[in-house]
């Protein structure tokens, strides 16, 4: 396989969503195209210290409570060492990549839920300097749904306790980026995970043939 072939694909989506069975549904379709299985990454983390700037930002601390510029601050952090260290070196062996979350949950989360759009847009900019997924699969779920699903899983962390305001700015963020950008593909993450699925890859089979 040649670095021209090789793409990141990521799965984006608010909480409850159904992203980890979609990213194992995408990976295994993927192993299929390429005859390889690509190169998984989470973000937050993804590398030793990137898994360390991960735990800062789930964890809460009433003691020093994390604000909200640093909290952006640490996810482009993370992000950074994650593309240098992992995902571009990977696409540059001819390997794909599939990423849970990138840069569009921060402009979502941090940007339209926290209100920080323009610093988030800075930051992007200076350190992303263009570079996006080849393609972005967004789970859209209400967050009211989403939350429900995501508290029956087990006991949630820091920014999965935000008020619902937060999550229904963020998703308004996600859909307006989503309307802009061909390379974003939105999927109805409200129906059976039967119909989620195939949505799914009836959409990647458009797509890479």
């Amino acid at each position: 396989m040649t670095q021209e072939q090789a793409k990141f694909i990521v799965i984006e989506g608010l909480e409850g969503a159904g992203k980890s069975s979609a990213i194992e549904l995408v990976k295994a379709i993927i192993t299929q195209h390429t005859k390889q299985a690509p190169v998984c990454t989470r973000e937050p983390g993804g590398t030793p210290l990137a898994e360390k700037m991960r735990d800062l930002v789930k964890i809460a601390d009433e003691t020093d409570p994390l604000c909200d510029e640093a909290e952006c601050l640490l996810f482009y952090a993370a992000r950074a060492q994650l593309i240098a260290n992992v995902i571009k070196p990977t696409l540059a062996k001819g390997t794909w990549v599939l990423g849970d979350r990138h840069n569009l949950s921060s402009l979502a989360y941090q940007g339209g839920g926290r209100g920080l759009m323009p610093l988030v847009k800075s930051i992007s900019d200076i350190t992303l300097k263009g570079f996006k997924p080849d393609l972005t699969l967004y789970l859209d779920i209400d967050p009211q749904l989403g939350l429900t699903r995501a508290a029956n899983r087990g006991e949630l962390d820091r920014i999965e306790t935000q008020k619902i305001e937060f999550f229904e700015r963020a998703r308004a963020t996600f859909l307006s980026f989503a309307a802009e950008d061909e390379s974003i593909i939105v999927i109805d993450a409200s129906q059976t995970i039967e119909q989620v699925h195939a949505q799914i890859a009836h959409e990647l089979s458009a797509r890479l043939g």
